[in-house]
């Protein structure tokens, strides 16, 4: 058996151990990248491919090197089709969007973080994490190229994606590394590239559709005006087929897909769930999907993978240079995730607990009478407001919806109330478990509210 020494190894060739590497390694510390597919393969991962936030990326790749994946800089704002209410919402989105090719996007983060200096391999697969009696992570074992090789290295980046094997493997114990993750908050995603023989309407928007069951929707995401990432997202709990049946019959019902031709599948698991409480354990840090880093109600998660990789590399190269990577040492990243986007996707995660409880032709008559510019905060911002004129206008449009409204005005009242909270994050790890106490009474609440059953 091989031993490879490096000062970081990091686990997946995805947006956030990309980024972590890469900012690494223009620091001059050995890293490498550790990547189940081959050479080829690596980057092609199963994406809705819409990009928010396209404007603003970390620098350790440079943007420039990125924009040639960027297929459709056109977009501008959301379709939501509710075909139980007869009614299209446009709805504009806050921010830079794109819509971009994910495998040659895959390439480009690769491309620019070898530029950086970063190793990779490829065609390795991870059996094990390796850790020292204490419970400090110290490494890796795995299989490069069908040969037994052990990773050694003052940290591991787990970059390996939702429901990480490397989690499984790793005794967290003593740590505050969440481990309160279970496969229902995690969401299937399965997408097809449909090449149409004419130009569609909506090459401008991001196209949402409800299914039949909240549980799944429907996408239609326009890389170009003829190239089309269709797609169905669902919960894990759910029944798959039933869920493929409603995709396929959307797209029997949709004449400008008459005579199109599918170029790729793919599917995928992501995390409809709030970030990990805590991310970080002695010699161990989770980015991107590994740590649940993606906008719970839309499923994006580029951008925050991105800085996820950014905020933990810039920590990794302080632990290192300090030769301490403990758990205390590692715990400014957890602060700077959840002041930028942490809090924010905890809060929109309530609105995911609510659509559990609520049924799904009340749910749609909701988001109908919504203005359109408010749904768009709520969705991304994760908490809305409205004046007592725009309450009203919607009260009378929404006549027959009363309770369910009531019911998010409640929940809605209770995510502020969490946001807040996040705004109070713990500095230490070992303010932690007051933190969680406080925020689990508040989730107690949610749940109360909503009638929906706990989900962590």
């Amino acid at each position: 058996m091989s031993i490879d020494e490096y000062d970081v190894v990091v686990a997946g060739a995805g947006t956030a151990g990309c980024y972590a590497a890469a900012t690494i390694a223009n620091e001059g510390l050995d890293v490498v990248i550790v990547e189940r597919k081959d050479a080829e393969e690596a980057g092609h991962i199963a994406c809705g491919d819409a990009l928010k936030g396209a404007d603003a990326f970390p620098e350790a790749i440079p943007k420039d090197r990125l924009e040639p994946a960027f297929t459709n800089t056109g977009v501008d704002h959301g379709r939501f089709e509710i075909p139980q209410e007869d009614t299209v919402l446009e709805i504009p989105v806050p921010g830079e969007l794109a819509v971009i090719d994910r495998w040659e996007y895959g390439r480009r983060i690769i491309s620019g973080a070898e530029d950086a200096g970063v190793e990779f391999h490829y065609d390795t697969v991870i059996n094990d994490v390796t850790q020292t009696e204490g419970g400090r992570v110290t490494g890796l074992r795995a299989k490069r190229n069908g040969d037994p090789v052990t990773y050694e290295a003052d940290l591991v980046i787990d970059g390996a994606g939702a429901l990480s094997l490397l989690q499984d493997k790793a005794d967290f114990e003593g740590t505050t590394f969440d481990t309160n993750v279970r496969y229902s908050q995690f969401c299937s995603a399965y997408r097809e590239i449909v090449e149409v023989p004419e130009p569609v309407e909506w090459d401008d928007a991001l196209v949402f559709k409800a299914t039949d069951r909240a549980a799944g929707y429907l996408w239609y995401f326009p890389r170009t005006s003829t190239e089309i990432n269709v797609g169905l997202g669902f919960q894990m709990n759910e029944e798959p087929m039933q869920l493929v049946e409603a995709l396929k019959r959307d797209l029997r019902n949709r004449s400008e897909f008459e005579g199109a031709e599918v170029r790729d599948k793919l599917g995928a698991a992501l995390p409809t769930r709030r970030p990990y409480d805590s991310a970080v354990a002695p010699g161990y840090m989770a980015v991107g999907d590994a740590a649940g880093h993606v906008n719970p109600t839309t499923g994006g998660g580029i951008a925050g993978a991105a800085y996820a990789g950014k905020y933990a590399g810039e920590q990794a190269v302080k632990a290192v240079s300090d030769g301490d990577v403990s758990e205390e040492n590692l715990w400014r990243y957890n602060t700077r995730v959840m002041d930028h986007f942490g809090g924010r996707y905890a809060g929109l995660d309530v609105y995911n607990v609510l659509s559990t409880a609520v049924d799904v032709d009340d749910l749609m008559g909701l988001l109908a009478a919504l203005p359109g510019e408010k749904l768009a905060e709520a969705l991304y911002e994760g908490s809305t407001s409205m004046s007592f004129g725009l309450k009203l206008k919607a009260a009378v449009k929404s006549f027959g919806y009363w309770g369910t409204i009531r019911n998010f005005y409640q929940t809605k009242t209770l995510a502020d109330e969490l946001l807040d909270h996040y705004d109070a994050y713990p500095t230490s790890p070992a303010a932690m478990a007051n933190w969680t106490g406080e925020r689990d009474a508040i989730m107690d609440r949610i749940y109360e509210t909503t009638g929906a059953d706990a989900k962590y």
